[in-house]
């Protein structure tokens, strides 16, 4: 995807938060920052960005967003057990109405046979909703998998959205 067309996805979702006057938090495992610089790099995105969070190691992810480290013991932090987990936490810590959360394996080491390079779990979650949770394998380089979860983040988002704003 061109940069322009991650910008206008970006666009998108940053208007329709706008309109609905609702704000987001990030918890980003796999992407590093990558959804929360698209989302930034739109002027006026302060109206919509409360916070994001990068949590790449189990202790962050327990320390920041209080994730139960039993949980990412017993399922791993690539899991949808996890990134469930993180999107009610960085809804907890953090004043937003939204929250979404994604954690996944980028490569080019690191996957295993049942989790392979380019594994992600993604999660929105709305305030005192329930979250959707979806699995992906990406196809691609490093760069290739952080820009399509985040891509697919972004969609998802306003999906929601578009249904319960």
């Amino acid at each position: 995807m061109t940069d322009e067309g991650r910008e206008d996805l970006a666009g998108q979702v940053l208007e329709r938060c706008r309109r609905a006057g609702v704000r987001l938090v990030l918890a980003e495992a796999c992407t590093g920052g990558l959804l929360c610089a698209q989302l930034t790099d739109v002027p006026g995105a302060s109206a919509v960005v409360e916070r994001g969070f990068v949590p790449y190691s189990h202790e962050s992810k327990v320390e920041q967003l209080g994730v139960s480290l039993a949980l990412l013991q017993e399922h791993g932090s690539v899991s949808a057990e996890a990134v469930d987990a993180m999107a009610h936490g960085a809804l907890a810590h953090s004043r937003a109405d939204w929250a979404v959360a994604e954690t996944g394996i980028a490569g080019p080491s690191g996957g295993t046979p049942l989790k392979p390079v380019g594994l992600a779990f993604i999660a929105v979650l709305r305030r005192g909703g329930t979250a959707t949770v979806e699995r992906h394998v990406f196809e691609g380089n490093r760069s290739e998998v952080r820009h399509a979860v985040a891509r697919r983040a972004l969609v998802l988002l306003l999906a929601r959205l578009n249904v319960e704003s």
